[in-house]
């Protein structure tokens, strides 16, 4: 199906006066084209159109940093003029100081960590016995053991401790 499929797209790009121009290609091998703005067989103008040919042929084996963040600018028209490979490297290598600093940050991140362990006083331990909304607190616990008046339970014999009674 692929081939059938650029077969059609070769054909249309004939028949449509589409001249694709060489712009440049990156460090990874990705080709960058650019299709002036021309009017169509019906008199339409076409605007400008921008295409990457990925050195991956496969969209399987595309990532995300294939293409760099330059070129990928230039495609989505967030700049006007493509990118210089000074512009490339200059970026690249920017970033692999990026990563450096990072990994010594970390590390000098973890060194100071295990002094400050040291330096700091053991956190007090204190025993919580209970809620606050319990109504036992700050009083003796309950027992453990359980106790139920159910033999000795008689309906209606039971009082709020208030002297309060609920019938309505």
């Amino acid at each position: 199906m692929g081939w059938l499929q650029s077969a059609f797209r070769a054909l249309r790009r004939v028949l449509s006066n589409e001249a694709k121009e060489h712009v440049g290609t990156d460090h990874l091998g990705n080709k960058y084209y650019c299709v002036p703005k021309y009017k169509n067989w019906r008199g339409l103008t076409i605007r400008e159109k921008r295409i990457v040919e990925a050195a991956k042929k496969h969209e399987v084996d595309y990532e995300v940093g294939d293409i760099p963040v330059e070129w990928e600018a230039w495609i989505r028209r967030k700049r006007s003029t493509p990118p210089t490979m000074e512009e490339i490297l200059k970026s690249e290598k920017y970033k692999e100081e990026i990563k450096i600093r990072s990994k010594n940050f970390d590390e000098k991140e973890k060194l100071s960590k295990g002094t400050k362990e040291e330096l700091l006083p053991p956190p007090v331990e204190t025993q919580i016995k209970g809620h606050a909304s319990a109504p036992y607190f700050g009083k003796e616990e309950p027992s453990e053991t359980p106790t139920s008046t159910g033999k000795t339970f008689q309906p209606g014999s039971w009082m709020p401790q208030d002297g309060k009674s609920h019938s309505g």
